[in-house]
């Protein structure tokens, strides 16, 4: 009887490295920048993206098609959960050098003065302490939205709350963002 063992829960095939290939890495960057926003740090953000590419390889025979994204972002979630859990003190304070990502991934004019810049890192800086702030139910949806470009559908299928949760999440989280930064300027 030859090739009668199949295969064990850890080992991978070739079919599950294909389709790892397939539907996780076109979604690592959404992953990473999603994970950024739970974690705080781009250092902890690629551990956390390392381990839920781990459990997301283990898991290739779960993935029942769908979307791929939203399937990569949910095991992102529950990787920084339970890594912020082991990590980190129950109060999190979100800091780090969002000022860099921001900037290498901005399109800023090459010839910014110094004026300009220091706005625009003011701004950051109060934008990221602004989504910082927010409750992390409200966060992680915004960041979700705003950042990974998720659909509200994919957002629901990621966080595994109805569509209508989500909507709400959104628009408490956009209000309470206006209303800090409101503060904050004024």
């Amino acid at each position: 009887m030859r090739g009668a063992h199949a295969p064990g829960p850890h080992v991978t095939t070739d079919g599950d490295r294909r389709l790892f290939n397939e539907v996780v890495l076109p979604h690592l960057d959404d992953a990473y920048t999603f994970a950024r926003w739970l974690t705080g740090n781009a250092t902890d953000a690629e551990d956390v993206v390392q381990e839920a590419c781990l459990r997301a390889m283990r898991g290739t025979h779960s993935f029942a098609g769908g979307s791929a994204r939203a399937w990569l972002i949910s095991i992102v979630r529950n990787t920084a959960f339970t890594w912020l859990a082991r990590n980190r003190p129950k109060a999190l304070v979100l800091t780090d050098d969002l000022e860099s990502a921001e900037r290498a991934s901005s399109n800023m004019p090459e010839t910014a003065t110094p004026e300009t810049e220091a706005i625009a890192r003011a701004d950051a800086a109060l934008l990221e302490a602004g989504i910082a702030a927010l409750p992390p139910p409200f966060r992680e949806a915004l960041v979700l939205r705003e950042f990974n470009g998720l659909s509200y559908r994919e957002i629901a299928e990621a966080t595994g709350v109805p569509v209508g949760t989500v909507m709400s999440r959104l628009a408490r989280a956009r209000a309470l963002l206006i209303e800090r930064i409101g503060k904050e300027m004024s």
